[in-house]
């Protein structure tokens, strides 16, 4: 935890993260997949665009949506779009642990049930192989009012395609990052942390203080440890800088070589050891806190610091939730001056060789948590369903409507766009501060430009891995009932189960495939 020299880094911090902003998205962003590619197989039925709305009278479309926030951007538009187009939009929601299973179950039965479906990323692959989801590359290619050169390409490239083809339409983004109280520190003398260390310390120095005026304690951290919730994310937030430093394509999960998963070593023990010790500097009802409830305590000023989506930067200029509306920044993930050795299972210190990215000695390592939700068609749709449904997801996905929807904390949407970032008059219309401005659209551009970027987990059933195997444990080891050590052993044997059974070489292709490796 470093103390500041002067105010004078503070403005240089924020220039210098406002040019690298827009530099970054102009180059190479993210993991660089293939982009429109072959025409083969490509579905004749598509849109033609023009400046005034096609007419669908007589259409109903039904669409399955997580319910918050999500499914309230989704329903915000869709009832523009009912307006302008004549189709009938029904709207089917569920909580989130509900969103992956409500939709396999009707693809699986074939009952043609949903005929839009708004999904994370990572499902792409359980949706795509047994051909649930329509092949859109043919309908981007003449949608001139979609503008898709303007999504950032990790968007276009990683969380739209399978296998150089589209088969989603990007209507949100989703990196997590740190935020802190500016006024905390800046009266302290702290910078924000570079490191997980530094994260730590500076809970602990604020953890028992009145933040924000009202004669009670407060909290070093908050963040939404609730089990089958979002505890897997956060806590690979914290792993990834440890178990990642050659790039994207080494992966964060797995072994690209041997589909080994990269839980019980050294770096992951260290990971699991810091977001456990986070827990002390937090409320003590942290192990229950959803993302409402972790938001609302950093909102009414009650934390110094919050690990989460980009939902929080928008949502802290909302006169309606916020208390700290000028008092919020943001900035990439922490990093790390150690990281795995994947030979010996062991940690070693950041150098040229082990951390050819590191800044200053270290190894950053963003994770694109979910990746941002996408909205793809039923492949077994009617034709004119089908019309219909592509012209309400690129709708919404517009920038005249999605560069408004972004600067909304309500609608779950966070930027994806080119021109989110580069254009400030949203933002700042929005109520958003300037120095603001700078610091949530800096923190995020800068995870999207990091050759080193984490990219989730895409395989199938890498919700099995992810929200059953590895939650269940992580909450286990959080309220005391295994160590350190049993947990990743268990994580790892049942990792290893589920290679097993759906096929070793198969989860290895997808994996692959995921990170762009031929």
């Amino acid at each position: 935890m470093k103390i500041l020299d002067n105010k004078k880094y503070h403005h240089q911090r924020r220039l210098s993260i406002s040019l690298v902003a827009i530099f970054l998205l102009f180059n190479a962003v993210g993991c660089s997949q293939s982009r429109l590619d072959s025409d083969k197989n490509q579905p004749k039925n598509q849109i033609v665009n023009s400046a005034k709305p096609q007419r669908f009278d007589g259409i109903t479309i039904t669409v399955a949506a997580m319910d918050r926030p999500i499914g309230v951007g989704v329903e915000r538009r869709t009832r523009e779009f009912e307006k302008l187009t004549g189709a009938k939009v029904n709207i089917v929601t569920f909580p989130q642990k509900e969103v992956f299973p409500a939709m396999e179950k009707e693809f699986v039965k074939k009952t043609n049930k949903y005929d839009v479906v708004v999904f994370s990323p990572q499902w792409m692959a359980d949706f795509v192989q047994p051909g649930y989801l329509e092949n859109l590359t043919n309908r981007v290619k003449v949608d001139s009012q979609l503008q898709w050169d303007d999504i950032a390409p990790f968007f276009r490239n990683f969380t739209a395609t399978y296998k150089g083809q589209i088969y989603s339409i990007p209507i949100d983004g989703d990196f997590q990052m740190v935020y802190y109280r500016t006024d905390l520190l800046e009266k302290a003398g702290l910078e924000p942390p570079r490191i997980w260390d530094d994260y730590i310390a500076i809970a602990k120095k604020f953890h028992g203080q009145d933040l924000n005026s009202d004669g009670k304690p407060d909290y070093g951290s908050c963040m939404a440890k609730k089990p089958n919730h979002v505890n897997h994310q956060l806590v690979w937030s914290v792993a990834s800088a440890f178990l990642q430093s050659q790039g994207t394509e080494e992966g964060g999960f797995f072994d690209p070589e041997t589909m080994k998963p990269l839980v019980n070593n050294a770096a992951f023990a260290k990971a699991l050891d810091i977001y456990k010790e986070t827990t002390k500097y937090a409320p003590p009802e942290e192990l229950t806190l959803n993302l409402d409830g972790a938001r609302k305590l950093f909102l009414n000023g009650r934390c110094a610091m919050t690990l989460d989506w980009g939902d929080v930067g928008t949502l802290a200029i909302d006169p309606a939730l916020s208390k700290i509306p000028d008092k919020v920044g943001a900035l990439i993930l922490p990093g790390s001056k150690a990281v795995l050795d994947r030979k010996t299972g062991k940690l070693v210190a950041c150098n040229k060789i082990t951390c050819p990215y590191s800044i200053d000695g270290i190894n950053h390592a963003p994770y694109g948590a979910v990746g941002g939700w996408v909205a793809g068609i039923n492949a077994a749709a009617k034709p004119k369903v089908k019309d219909a449904g592509y012209a309400l997801i690129s709708y919404i996905s517009q920038p005249a409507q999605a560069n408004v929807d972004v600067t909304i904390g309500i609608t779950g949407f966070n930027p994806y766009r080119i021109s989110q970032f580069t254009k400030r008059e949203n933002w700042l219309q929005a109520g958003m501060p300037e120095a603001l401005v700078s610091n949530y659209l800096g923190g995020i551009s800068v995870s999207l430009g990091n050759p080193n970027m984490v990219l989730d987990l895409r395989v199938p059933e890498s919700a099995l891995y992810q929200r059953e195997i590895l939650d269940t444990a992580l909450a286990d080891f959080l309220a005391g009932k295994m160590t350190r050590d049993a947990t990743m052993q268990q994580i790892e044997r049942e990792w290893e189960k589920v290679t097993n059974q759906i096929g070793r070489d198969s989860q290895l292709q997808a994996y692959r495939d995921s990170l762009g490796i031929d």
